[in-house]
């Protein structure tokens, strides 16, 4: 007699292990795509990015099919990393988009066979107004990549598809390239932080590029004595801010200390109602700039075990950061 559930159990084990193995070697196969794109890469690559780095206007990226969905991902990809962008799609661009296509734009066209039929009318297009077209294929010899001015060849490897039919390397392939001209035309702009943050204000990344300046407590809020001021006024304005520490400022209104919780404790035997705040405090105290990540301040708050920052500028404090307001923020 054959027992239903040991026979259910064998079978499914032997589809998760077949399962992996499937997995394992597409993955492995697409490795490999990638690595001889990168032994690959040669001067081409370069004369791409003079090419768009040239143009005033933007990246015109289009493709068809499963190309066509990588296109729309790279234009995404190049736009949010300061290269001005966007997808048209070949089959609309023969029905009145070529007018989104101007003079001052470059064109970015995919096509693994580099032979699809629906691109001709967008290459003719850039042929007239003398558009500059960058071409990705795995064809050299093909008619995208003969009508492209600078034409980028991705190596001939073979598709994660047992039947070496479905396009799974050749995408992965094509998307890689994209993010690969996408970040060196970041580096070659200079592409900054604070550039990144105004184009991505939302979601967890948008809270991982604020800055200190828009999380910090200013004005009245930030807990301040000065070098003379008595340890019982300094102790009561630690405890009104809530902070769990006081700047101390010099006759110039620079941070010139800072006491904490610690310092307090330090001085317990030392008469400190009787001192003031000079005598207590811990000088040259760490501190952070208005332009400072707050995703930064983080890490500074970890490694150095310590729960606030002030933020200055020309060591005059204008605000204070505490970790429970950066995690506010969405930081963790």
């Amino acid at each position: 007699m054959v027992d239903s559930d040991s026979t259910i159990l064998d079978v499914t084990a032997t589809d998760a292990d077949a399962a992996l193995r499937s997995a394992r070697r597409v993955l492995e196969t697409e490795i490999g795509g990638l690595r001889a794109l990168s032994d690959t890469l040669d001067g081409g690559f370069s004369r791409a990015i003079d090419l768009i780095a040239a143009v005033s206007g933007r990246v015109i990226v289009t493709g068809m099919g499963k190309s066509g969905h990588i296109a729309t991902k790279i234009a995404a990809t190049l736009a949010s990393t300061g290269t001005p962008a966007q997808y048209v799609h070949p089959g609309e661009a023969s029905h009145g988009d070529l007018g989104m296509i101007t003079a001052n734009d470059a064109i970015m066209a995919l096509s693994n066979s580099g032979e699809t039929a629906e691109l001709s009318d967008i290459v003719a297009y850039a042929k007239l107004k003398r558009i500059p077209l960058v071409s990705v294929t795995g064809k050299a010899d093909s008619a995208l990549s003969n009508a492209a001015d600078v034409p980028l060849v991705m190596p001939d490897s073979p598709e994660a598809c047992p039947l070496n039919l479905a396009p799974t390397t050749s995408t992965t392939v094509m998307l890689a390239l994209g993010d690969a001209i996408a970040v060196a035309l970041l580096e070659r702009r200079g592409f900054s932080p604070d550039d990144f943050r105004l184009l991505h204000p939302g979601g967890q990344l948008g809270s991982r590029l604020t800055m200190a300046v828009d999380v910090m407590r200013a004005g009245d809020e930030m807990p301040l004595v000065k070098l003379d001021s008595p340890m019982t006024e300094t102790i009561i304005e630690m405890t009104a801010k809530r902070f769990g520490c006081v700047g101390v400022l010099s006759a110039a209104g620079k941070l010139a200390g800072v006491i904490t919780d610690g310092d307090l404790r330090r001085h317990m035997e030392d008469d400190i109602l009787a001192m003031t705040a000079s005598e207590v405090m811990t000088p040259d105290p760490k501190a952070v700039s208005e332009n400072i990540l707050t995703a930064q301040v983080l890490a500074m708050m970890n490694e150095n075990k310590i729960t606030t920052y002030f933020v200055v500028a020309d060591d005059v404090p204008v605000g204070i950061v505490h970790i429970h307001d950066v995690l506010r923020n969405g930081l963790s």
